[in-house]
């Protein structure tokens, strides 16, 4: 991978984890194009990743803020509000850890299976925007701990490569009814923990097969750009999104997921 080929892609990590169109199956199908493959990818996944964790940071710093601050008050009896949504976030990251601990293996043969099933989850990811976008729930003004955990299934199903994580999340919330705004910002945060998790996973799997598979040879300047690239893609991207998100704007990641899956599927099938 040369600085060119790790600019292109950290761009496209930082936008694709937060815009619904699924930053697994764009990477997939660039590494492919670009014969990225083994170490290399493993790395530079690990890299790219952390480098979106930092945007949701910058992005979301009041709200991390006022978590951390109310997480360790307890000046009143019962659960405050910062306490509750930690709690559902918690509740909303049980499915993907169970994926993560136990099926990690499968999702990674998966991953390995092409690009038919980048297509196929793309076709869905537009299915899940495009029923968000027409159906009309009755809201609701918090995010309860039932639709936490039925968003973070609807996370666990989203490790397949084109099955958006933010759209994924995003149009079940919608479906149940939750508020755009404090949906779109519990999306973000609540993605943050498996991400670092799934890292963390990463370098461990890199410690196990020796240190040249941790640093792959990858070079010291492809993964800084690669970094940068998608640290600041991705801060424009996560601001990006919660706008969109309040104004319900989701159709048009529909129409192009639908266009590229069909793309992939038909490529892959003809």
């Amino acid at each position: 991978m040369d600085v060119l080929d790790a600019l292109w892609m950290g761009l496209l990590q930082g936008l694709t984890e937060y815009l619904p169109v699924s930053s697994s199956g764009h990477l997939a199908i660039a590494s492919h194009y670009l014969g990225i493959e083994g170490e290399d990818n493993l790395s530079f996944t690990i890299t790219v990743h952390i480098a979106t964790v930092f945007s949701t940071l910058v992005i979301l710093w009041k709200e991390i803020v006022w978590i951390f601050k109310g997480l360790f008050d307890f000046s009143t009896p019962g659960m405050n509000e910062s306490q509750k949504y930690v709690l559902n976030i918690v509740v909303s990251m049980i499915p993907v850890g169970v994926v993560g601990v136990f099926f990690r293996d499968y999702v990674e043969a998966i991953f390995g299976s092409g690009l038919l099933i980048v297509g196929a989850c793309l076709l869905l990811t537009a299915l899940l925007l495009t029923f968000s976008y027409y159906a009309r729930p009755r809201q609701k003004a918090e995010i309860s701990l039932r639709d936490a955990f039925i968003i973070g299934l609807s996370q666990a199903c989203a490790v397949l490569p084109g099955l958006s994580r933010s759209g994924t999340t995003i149009a079940t919330g919608l479906l149940l009814g939750n508020d755009k705004a404090k949906l779109a910002q519990f999306s973000f945060l609540m993605v943050m923990p498996p991400i670092l998790g799934e890292a963390l996973l990463d370098v461990v799997k890199g410690v196990t097969h020796g240190v040249e598979a941790a640093s792959s040879g990858i070079g010291f300047w492809p993964l800084t750009v690669g970094f940068l690239a998608a640290f600041v893609s991705g801060c424009v991207a996560c601001k990006w999104m919660i706008n969109i998100v309040k104004k319900g704007k989701l159709i048009y990641f529909a129409i192009y997921c639908a266009i590229v899956g069909a793309a992939l599927v038909a490529n892959n099938l003809l």
